[in-house]
């Protein structure tokens, strides 16, 4: 009986230093991490602000880090495809995701998902805000915001507004004046900023909010006019343009943001080094200057703040269309 228990309290003190020696492991893979490279998932295809800005921050975290960050697109379904990859990877730092603000608008337009965000992805940062700019065609006789929406009241649904697709950013932010102001728009859809712009140019479309990476070009040639900056805060693109709030709008403020996530029950320590190692990036000298040049605002959140952000953003837009009734066509 004296032998067996010595065993067993042998056994016991055995089991107590492995499991401080794992623990030991768990905190020093912790330390060292990344020790190996990581893949970037971006749930688009290539080209356009979320592009430019993900490549500028994972060049800079592989100096930061010494191991690769490495880009991996996976477009389709409207981001579907590429956020699903990233909730069934595994949860090791290894798999991160670049995503836009995007992700909170489809829970509400899209019914059975495969994914919730606030319980399978797990916030890394902000790391920056984009604003759209609205704009209307060289001939409009509207000069601002409340000739535009003066003309809407008056003939009501005879204003063409353009969007990059239904459900989207542009098409909501659109929705978000209509509802506030008590106009109509004919919203008018198209599969991607160029074709919009073409028509824009071509006079067949009245009205459209863009981002500033594609507006610029129209604005300095002349070929459309800036009315209103939809953000809260004007552009330093364009000072002279008041904000939508600004010009009566009480409230509105549509940021188009980029963050990093990785998977739920990604360890905490990992979560918070990447955070703390992209915040170094966003206050770069040479990564303000590439993303402001296109009218992109650096921000930077811990991973708390940036929960809080996608939790308010679920829940507005969430509210928009109901009390809306938007639709994807």
């Amino acid at each position: 009986f004296k032998q067996k228990t010595a065993y067993e309290i042998r056994l016991s003190l055995v089991g107590s230093e492995m499991c401080i020696r794992d623990s030991s492991m768990a905190q020093e893979s912790v330390e060292s991490y990344p020790s190996r490279p990581v893949t970037v998932i971006a749930p688009i295809a290539p080209g356009g602000p979320i592009d430019l800005q993900a490549r500028v921050h994972v060049r800079k975290m592989t100096e930061l880090l010494g191991q690769p960050f490495v880009l991996d697109f996976k477009p389709g379904a409207g981001g579907t495809i590429g956020i699903t990859y990233v909730v069934k990877a595994a949860p090791d730092g290894y798999t991160i995701m670049v995503q836009t603000s995007g992700i909170t608008i489809t829970p509400a337009t899209f019914k059975d998902l495969p994914y919730d965000v606030l319980r399978d992805l797990a916030p890394i940062t902000k790391i920056s805000d984009q604003s759209s700019v609205m704009l209307v065609r060289p001939s409009m006789p509207a000069k601002n915001l409340s000739e535009l929406l003066a003309y809407a009241k008056a003939n009501p649904g005879k204003l063409n507004y353009g969007t990059t697709g239904p459900g989207g950013v542009g098409h909501l932010s659109g929705a978000w004046i209509e509802r506030d102001t008590d106009t109509k728009f004919t919203f008018v859809h198209y599969k991607g900023a160029s074709p919009l712009l073409t028509d824009m140019m071509s006079e067949r479309l009245d009205v459209a909010s863009v981002n500033f990476l594609v507006a610029m070009p129209l604005i300095k040639s002349g070929k459309a006019r800036p009315i209103a900056v939809m953000r809260n805060v004007r552009s330093k693109l364009l000072p002279n343009v008041p904000t939508v709030e600004e010009q009566g709008v009480r409230g509105y403020s549509v940021s188009s943001w980029t963050g990093f996530f990785a998977p739920a029950r990604t360890p905490a320590p990992i979560v918070t080094k990447l955070s703390a190692e992209f915040a170094k990036v966003v206050k770069a000298p040479e990564v303000i200057a590439a993303l402001e040049r296109e009218g992109i605002d650096p921000a930077g959140t811990t991973p708390a703040e940036f929960r809080k952000i996608l939790a308010a953003d679920l829940a507005r837009w969430a509210k928009l269309v109901r009390e809306t009734g938007v639709k994807l066509d």
